[in-house]
């Protein structure tokens, strides 16, 4: 299942850029969320995460890796966890010197057959998970440019 927004905004895209990939700013707004988030290997190779969080009263645990980053362009993220994996796709494009768009992705993939049939029963609701995703993508985008 896939899902995608865009954003234009009136900021330069290397500040747009250092908005979305200040990763010590992202993981405290994933803190208030409720998760736990804490790095994986920050000294050596690629910025990784595991996140924990509660999702249908259960403990779930998402395993999360910058696998690109390519500034002020793009910037790719690659996550597995018990029944999905994920990939994240941030791509900033430059429409003037003061104005940029964001396209942001999120692709996520089944694992195992319970995941399929979870994905199965969402594209039941894709239209109001769609508006769900713009929103939780624009207040993200708000709060980190606001910060910046």
């Amino acid at each position: 299942m896939k899902f995608s927004t865009r954003f234009d905004v009136d900021s330069t895209a290397d500040d747009l850029f250092a908005a979305i990939s200040d990763f010590n700013r992202l993981e405290r707004v994933l803190r208030r969320r409720g998760t736990s988030v804490s790095r994986v290997a920050p000294d050596a190779g690629p910025v990784g995460w595991l996140i924990g969080f509660d999702w249908r009263g259960r403990p779930r645990k998402l395993r999360l890796e910058v696998t690109r980053s390519d500034p002020p362009e793009h910037l790719t993220m690659a996550g597995t966890s018990e029944a999905l994996d994920v990939a994240i796709e941030a791509s900033v494009v430059a429409l003037s010197p003061s104005r940029s768009r964001l396209i942001f992705e999120t692709t996520l993939r089944p694992r195992n057959m319970r995941a399929r049939l979870m994905l199965q029963t969402a594209k039941l609701a894709k239209p109001q998970l769609d508006r769900k995703y713009d929103r939780r993508i624009a207040e993200f985008l708000d709060h980190m440019r606001a910060r910046a």
